[in-house]
């Protein structure tokens, strides 16, 4: 039998820090996970190189039934701290955008980092591992194909169901509800849209074809890069729309967001009264990629109309069209494209302090398990790191 004070189910980017920090304080540690190697999902983000937080993340960053509840560790491990280590580790990075930090050479340096803080506090990894039963009596027993393990303290991290190409399953939330934990519904999220068969007509031979676009869902707006695929929207855009989107939700777009609603129309208005007698859809041509400027044109207009044809009132008419075009997607793509899963363990029945089970002394849930999701940009690995790190300090 394996004896350990801490085991932790899930060697990603939660699992491990929680697992280094309970190590730090001298606690004999178990990682556990079914997977033959860890940090698949780090090693698969940001392109290969790893967006590892964000230096401005805050609680406004997530979405959660309790929108208090990640305030205490994010605020006690903050993107600082966790800067801090990367530097210690000499590993080079670079911010990209909007306070977005990636790795310079691979996302293999942040798993190579968080391995090498592991072994140095003597965390032992157990991989390959299933763990196919959990009960408590006055300890935690794991029946697992490589032994029994015991512990006072089990802390799951197995993260949500987004990628499962990389082994995402639903034991988190399995062991949640054996337990007695509510869940919140889990829902692919900062995943694109599926059109709705109207909108595929429509759209459907624009595939490939970005822009600079405004995106509002549920009143969270976001200003980035929209792209049309074979399926639907997708883009930095809509992936954080889609954090924010429910069934039947509307998706408003504005396509020109660098003009405000007057300004659009009195571009098209002065080139009117200088007697322009271009298409339309030539002349949004010169503000939108030409395919894209040629069908919005036909879904208002008549083909081949020129300037001088419109009035004034078909003008601004158009202008609204171009600033508040409504979609409304039939689904996000799936699990399969997600980065993350929203809902999860309800945060009601856990302590924001150390993300202990209110209901079960010694439970422990961190990371995407919980319904604390980020949005996009290095806010999810904020929350993993944040979270590891409060259980961490517990265990």
């Amino acid at each position: 039998m394996n004896e350990f004070d801490v085991a932790v189910i899930g060697a990603g980017g939660a699992g491990m820090m929680c697992a280094l920090e309970a190590g730090k304080r001298g606690r004999k540690v178990a990682l556990l996970d079914h997977a033959a190697k860890v940090g698949a999902k780090i090693l698969i983000s940001g392109g290969g190189r790893c967006n590892f937080t964000n230096i401005g993340a805050g609680p406004e960053n997530y979405v959660s039934q309790n929108p208090h509840f990640c305030k205490s560790a994010l605020s006690r491990f903050t993107p600082a701290d966790f800067i801090a280590l990367v530097k210690e580790h000499r590993i080079p990075f670079h911010e990209k955008k909007l306070g977005q930090l990636f790795c310079d050479r691979s996302a293999k340096d942040i798993v190579d980092m968080l391995v090498s803080e592991c072994d140095k506090t003597g965390v032992q990894f157990f991989l390959n591992c299933e763990c196919t039963k959990i009960r408590k009596s006055e300890r935690f027993e794991l029946q697992t194909n490589q032994g029994e393990f015991t512990c006072d303290s089990l802390v799951i991290a197995t993260g949500g169901l987004s990628i499962p190409k990389v082994g995402a399953t639903d034991f988190g939330y399995r062991i949640a509800r054996q337990f007695g934990l509510n869940i919140v519904y889990p829902a692919p999220a900062l995943d694109g849209f599926r059109f709705n068969p109207e909108d595929l007509k429509r759209f459907g031979d624009l595939t490939g074809v970005s822009v600079d676009a405004q995106v509002t869902c549920n009143k969270a707006v976001f200003r980035e890069n929209l792209l049309f695929t074979h399926a639907g929207l997708s883009g930095p855009a809509a992936l954080q729309a889609s954090l924010y989107w429910e069934p039947d939700d509307p998706v408003l777009i504005n396509f020109l967001p660098e003009f405000e609603a007057e300004r659009l129309e009195q571009w098209f208005l002065r080139k009117k009264e200088k007697g322009v007698k271009s298409e339309v859809k030539t002349l949004l041509g010169e503000l939108l990629p030409q395919r894209l400027a040629e069908t919005l044109c036909a879904l208002e207009l008549p083909p081949h109309v020129n300037l001088l044809q419109l009035s004034g009132k078909r003008i601004s008419d158009f202008c609204r069209l171009l600033q508040s075009f409504t979609l409304t997607p039939t689904s996000t793509i799936g699990y399969g494209k997600a980065e993350v899963t929203r809902g999860g363990v309800d945060t009601d029945e856990l302590s924001s302090k150390t993300m202990e089970s209110r209901k079960v002394p010694g439970l422990y849930f961190i990371g995407e398990v919980v319904d604390v999701t980020g949005q996009l940009g290095g806010y999810n690995f904020q929350w993993a790191w944040s979270s590891g790190w409060a259980a961490g300090q517990a265990v």
